[in-house]
């Protein structure tokens, strides 16, 4: 195995799968995408490590099967944090310029940063990223960059992304058990952001969603900066638990019919299809028919739930029906037949399927909206950090608490 410090992986902890992307800069600046992995995941709980040993080994798995695909070896990663322990707070920081000639300085950003950072301490979390909504300059509002202006008082409106401590060093615990490093942490809706999202649709104003297996994460992006974050704790999971119990099958039965049956509109089917449960499970008894459409309402009325949630998240920041890029869907949950044409019913705005930006991707499978988070991750990493310098714009709360995890962890397991 050969290792590369021009590599870059990805590494994308789902509930349901643990998945890698590994990305190569080359000289002239371009990202080559060069491998991908998946393994099913266990020892996770809405996102969430709920056993170290099972993560572990799903993890080194994953690992080994992107290292053979590429002949290069991994050592360090980008990973991705989600689950319903993430809170977002909105958060101010107010600085007197420090030059004489009052012109604003990158110094001068950092500290009002650092101020709107300092005042979202809670208990048991910490931060993983604080980002810049608008800077105001005296009464110069809503400036995207203040760098160079002239001006006495400068102010930065955040968002504030928190992590349960706990959490974080349990993966991170985790990532350390397999001989890796971990590079970066990063709120996996900003890595899927930039997998899926182009500049303009961020700057005309869109909300990607990722629908996951246990939890649905959403970002709103304005003006090329995020506007509102959110985890909601309900997934596409939570359709299979729904069908279990309406159609009184197993979960694993449910799972396999709400992939090859389930859809999101219930109109487009007729009353009288019927699907032989046996057919996705020896346990069930033959002749054991359901209505196709029976399946389809249960599925709708959960996604259609999901889409009310997020709306009402739109809500909040007075954003339902007026953003002009509309809604961006991607992940599992994403893949429902007929859950673009809910999804516009819902939110009377125009709806796409989230897949890669970056063209002609080598692996197929990486054409997947569930891949977009790992794919994601790498394309996140190489955009924001200067490999040189490991300078991460904006975000340097991920560098400094993955610095400090990295000495909590060599401090359990010291070197003999």
């Amino acid at each position: 195995m050969v290792s590369n410090k021009n590599i870059i992986t990805g590494l994308d902890v789902g509930t349901n799968t643990i998945r890698i992307v590994m990305g190569q800069q080359l000289p002239d600046g371009r990202l080559k995408i060069i491998g991908a992995a998946e393994t099913p995941a266990e020892g996770i709980t809405r996102g969430s490590i709920s056993s170290i040993e099972d993560a572990v080994s799903c993890i080194s798995e994953t690992i080994e099967k992107c290292e053979r695909m590429t002949g290069q070896r991994i050592d360090k990663m980008v990973i991705d944090m989600s689950g319903s322990h993430i809170k977002t707070v909105n958060s101010k920081g107010v600085v007197a310029v420090a030059k004489a000639n009052e012109q604003v300085e990158d110094s001068d950003v950092e500290r009002a940063i650092d101020v709107a950072e300092s005042t979202t301490t809670m208990p048991n979390y910490e931060v993983l990223h604080v980002l810049p909504i608008s800077y105001n300059l005296d009464d110069q509002k809503n400036i995207k960059e203040p760098q160079g202006m002239s001006g006495v008082r400068l102010e930065v409106e955040t968002q504030v992304v928190l992590s349960l401590s706990s959490q974080t060093k349990n993966l991170t615990k985790c990532i350390y058990r397999t001989g890796v490093d971990t590079e970066a942490i990063v709120f996996s809706i900003l890595a899927t952001a930039e997998a899926v999202l182009s500049s303009k649709q961020k700057e005309l104003g869109v909300v990607v969603v990722d629908i996951g297996a246990a939890t649905t994460l959403l970002a709103v992006f304005e003006e090329g900066n995020v506007l509102h974050t959110a985890v909601l704790p309900i997934g596409s999971g939570h359709i299979t638990n729904d069908l279990a119990i309406g159609l009184k099958t197993s979960i694993e039965t449910a799972e396999a019919v709400k992939i090859d049956q389930a859809s999101a509109l219930a109109e487009t089917l007729s009353k009288r299809e019927e699907v032989d449960l046996h057919k996705y499970s020896e346990y069930e008894v033959k002749g054991s028919f359901v209505y196709k459409r029976e399946i389809a309402e249960i599925s709708e009325a959960r996604m259609e739930e999901i889409f009310i949630m997020i709306n009402d998240e739109l809500k909040k920041i007075d954003r339902d029906g007026k953003l002009p890029a509309g809604v961006v869907l991607t992940a599992g949950g994403a893949k429902l037949p007929h859950v673009v044409e809910l999804a516009k019913k819902v939110f009377q705005l125009p709806v796409f399927l989230g897949l890669p930006t970056i063209k002609d991707l080598p692996i197929d499978k990486l054409n997947d909206p569930e891949y977009t988070t790992a794919l994601g991750l790498v394309m996140w990493f190489d955009k924001n950090v200067d490999s040189n310098s490991g300078f991460l714009s904006n975000m340097s709360s991920i560098t400094q608490s993955t610095d400090k995890m990295k000495r909590w962890l060599k401090s359990l397991w010291p070197s003999s």
